[in-house]
């Protein structure tokens, strides 16, 4: 598997396009705007576009992706269905925050702890990571040794808890129970630049082990 980060929106945020080196089968995690720069970019790698997955439905991670999945007839993959509430308030978060109008969707597939994505010969793990939103998933690629942590966990920092159905107890939990048992991957935030669980283990003012008491 390979992968190209994408920064799209005016929130900068991490948009994934990630493909199977083999079959050239390729998706993009957390298509959340600009669409045409997202498709440059599977022009430019010469990859076969086949599913949108997500991650969480804000906004800015999830704003494009009913129109993608529309123009393109894709299959969407999660989130956990616990965000359902996020996605059909898509049109008033786009007004909200000055977005272009953005379509609510419904998922091919919701996903939940313990599935798998298949994409060509790659497999990506599920883990159901909520604290953030109640519906979060991160997506892990054991052979590449990379996780895609959405708004979870960043560099120096941990996801949002003041959004409604967000808890920062659970978000704790999502990191050192589903994360943290995972290993020294790199890990590829929503936002910002890569970082591996290692060093935030060891830095992160929020969820090092020193600061959780581990």
């Amino acid at each position: 598997m390979q992968y190209r980060v994408i920064p799209v929106t005016p929130f900068a945020q991490n948009a994934s396009l990630i493909w199977c080196t083999q079959t050239k089968e390729a998706a993009i995690i957390d298509p959340g705007g600009d669409i045409q720069k997202l498709l440059a970019a599977v022009a430019e790698e010469g990859v076969n576009l086949t599913k949108l997955l997500i991650t969480h439905a804000h906004i800015d991670h999830a704003g494009a992706a009913g129109e993608l999945a529309e123009q393109y007839d894709l299959p969407i993959e999660g989130p956990h269905q616990e965000d359902d509430f996020w996605i059909q308030g898509l049109p008033q978060q786009s007004q909200m925050f000055g977005f272009p109008p953005a379509k609510h969707f419904q998922p091919t597939r919701w996903l939940t702890q313990g599935d798998q994505v298949q994409l060509g010969q790659a497999t990506l793990d599920v883990l159901h990571c909520p604290g953030h939103t109640p519906g979060h998933v991160v997506f892990v690629h054991q052979g590449r040794q990379r996780a895609f942590v959405g708004d979870v966990l960043f560099a120096g920092s941990i996801g949002r808890t003041d959004f409604p159905r967000g808890d920062h107890q659970t978000l704790l939990n999502s990191i050192r129970e589903q994360l943290w048992p995972l290993g020294n991957l790199t890990f590829i935030p929503g936002h910002g630049p890569e970082s591996t669980f290692a060093q935030e283990r060891a830095t992160n003012p929020f969820v090092a082990d020193a600061v959780l008491g581990r």
